[in-house]
């Protein structure tokens, strides 16, 4: 389900984050939420095998490139020339 967030204010706030972050705003949003339900301590999990479980997932998501380019050329030994 889709968010919108009607607060100029907020929605600033938001794009400064991303933007000093490096993030999208969804993630930078994503992890400001994280943030605060694990300081108060409502988060599902808050250690660090789910925090790596997160980012397995997340990485998981990144489609299979077909077409991927390889620098190195190879002998018949399976070995770069």
């Amino acid at each position: 389900m889709a968010l919108q967030i009607a607060n100029p204010i907020v929605v600033a706030k938001i794009e400064t984050l991303a933007k000093k972050t490096g993030l999208t705003k969804t993630a930078a949003v994503e992890r400001a939420v994280d943030a605060l339900l694990n300081e108060r301590s409502i988060g599902q999990g808050s250690g660090a095998w789910d925090r790596f479980d997160a980012i397995l997932a997340q990485i998981d998501l990144i489609p299979e490139m077909e077409n991927q380019h390889d620098p190195l050329e190879w002998d018949d030994h399976g070995l770069p020339k």
